[in-house]
């Protein structure tokens, strides 16, 4: 019998695309886990445990390096999606932190068997590569993500499922410790790894892993079928992308919310909507462009205010104004709908905010964001200075209440980004939001189903 369009439509769950909008760091984790209650399921799509999430319950802070910020609700659901690369020992460290503060993870977290392994020579080869002599600064973290994510796109990596496989998990580190302490030695005079403790240490990893892997493509579109609802987490930010990000001052791995489809083999159809996440000003970690960088004491009250250091590396990170057209460049790279500003309540103390509404670059205006690194040296960022609200926008929840300084500057960001604002962020805490009641009536449909969902449970 053939479902009508109707029906078809009530047998699929609503789904979700959580990106960053800027350059990571946008504080994604504390969204993921507000928004988290309204899904059945938590999919993270890219990266490693270069991207670290931070997320305050009741003061008590948990950093999320892997796992997404789904395990912190009862009842919900995480999935690593096969485009995450898998550092095993990383991925069991996290889930021992977690069994610690009693988080439930155990039937609670599923990891991709297509999911691709970090291995030690990876951390080795980047870490080597990062510090040579003559190479341009990325400012990795130096965790293996791009050696892992080269060996991937080469066909010659290890996935979960192989690491499962112990006869050619041997084979395979035998294979490649002989070619990488070969390239290692050879450029960047590196130590030898000895390939028979990596072979005993990633077989023990490999057992206590095991009963969290299953195929996630499988699983996820088989909970859409069920009319479950997933949200799909991202890492880093829209300007870190691989494709589309500040080359080659990226990350390897797709951040836009395309990564999403290729990183856990759900279709582009099955896509409802895309929510990018901005800060209400500028940061960005490592080397590479940052047109409204500020060097001077406002750039120092965000970071100190803001508390703008690396949540996995501590790296203290650049902070500058509001970026527009790079905000408008995100929300058409990803197709966002919804915008979400955090920390907004870092601006509180400033009697005047200033807005980059646009670029010049060699004295004519431009619409366009360029292409290479060498382009961003020529911007001349444009801008606009809106007043400050000089008081507290801490922990508010409604946005009739913050000041009305602080509105106006909302509404200008709305209208400019062309993208509506469905909550923002006043603080770090989950109760410290505000939504925006369209944005909630369309997440309804997300807690409808996963209601529904609970009960079939």
């Amino acid at each position: 019998m053939q479902l009508t369009s109707t029906e078809l439509n009530l047998k699929k769950g609503k789904t979700a695309v959580i990106v960053g909008a800027q350059w990571g760091d946008e504080g994604k984790g504390k969204i993921v886990d507000v928004l988290s209650e309204n899904f059945s399921i938590v999919a993270r799509y890219g990266g490693g445990h270069n991207a670290g999430h931070t997320v305050i319950i009741r003061d008590k802070k948990f950093i999320l390096q892997l796992v997404p910020c789904g395990v912190l609700r009862p009842g919900c659901r995480s999935v690593i999606g096969n485009g995450v690369v898998l550092d095993p020992m990383a991925f069991l460290k996290e889930v021992a932190a977690l069994r610690g503060a009693g988080v439930k993870v155990d039937g609670a977290i599923s990891v991709s068997n297509r999911a691709h392994v970090i291995l030690p020579y990876h951390r080795m080869i980047e870490l080597a590569a990062e510090n040579a002599p003559g190479r341009v600064k990325i400012g990795t973290t130096s965790r293996g993500i791009g050696p892992a994510y080269e060996d991937k796109m080469g066909r010659r990596g290890l996935r979960v499922a192989d690491l499962l496989d112990l006869k050619l998990l041997k084979t395979h580190i035998e294979n490649a410790c002989r070619e990488k302490n070969m390239i290692a030695h050879a450029l960047f005079n590196s130590e030898p790894l000895d390939a028979d403790k990596m072979y005993h240490d990633y077989a023990e990893a490999a057992e206590q892993i095991t009963p969290f892997v299953c195929d996630t493509a499988v699983l996820l579109n088989q909970a859409l079928t069920n009319g479950e609802s997933i949200l799909f987490e991202g890492a880093q930010g829209t300007m870190l992308d691989i494709d589309h990000g500040t080359y080659p001052f990226v990350t390897s791995s797709s951040a836009t919310s395309g990564g999403a489809i290729t990183g856990t083999g759900v279709a582009p159809t099955a896509i409802d909507m895309v929510i990018g996440v901005t800060k209400a000003y500028c940061t960005r970690v490592g080397g590479g462009p940052f047109p409204t960088e500020v060097h001077d004491s406002a750039g120092d009250l965000l970071r100190a205010r803001g508390n703008e250091y690396g949540a996995v590396t501590g790296r203290p990170r650049r902070c500058g104004w509001l970026d527009l057209p790079l905000l408008g460049y995100a929300g058409m790279i990803n197709g966002i709908s919804w915008l979400v500003v955090t920390k907004l309540d870092v601006l509180d103390e400033l009697d005047e905010i200033p807005i980059c509404i646009g670029y010049k670059i060699d004295g004519k205006k431009t619409v366009e964001i360029p292409g290479q690194d060498s382009g961003f040296g020529k911007i001349e960022c444009l801008y606009e200075t809106m007043p400050g609200w000089r008081t507290s926008t801490l922990g508010i929840t409604r946005m009739e209440k913050l000041p009305k300084q602080a509105r106006e500057y909302l509404s200008f960001v709305e209208r400019k980004s062309e993208a509506r604002i469905g909550m923002v962020s006043t603080g770090p805490g989950r109760e410290q939001t505000i939504f925006a009641d369209e944005f909630v009536v369309q997440l309804g449909g997300a807690t409808e189903k996963r209601s529904q969902a609970r009960a079939r449970v």
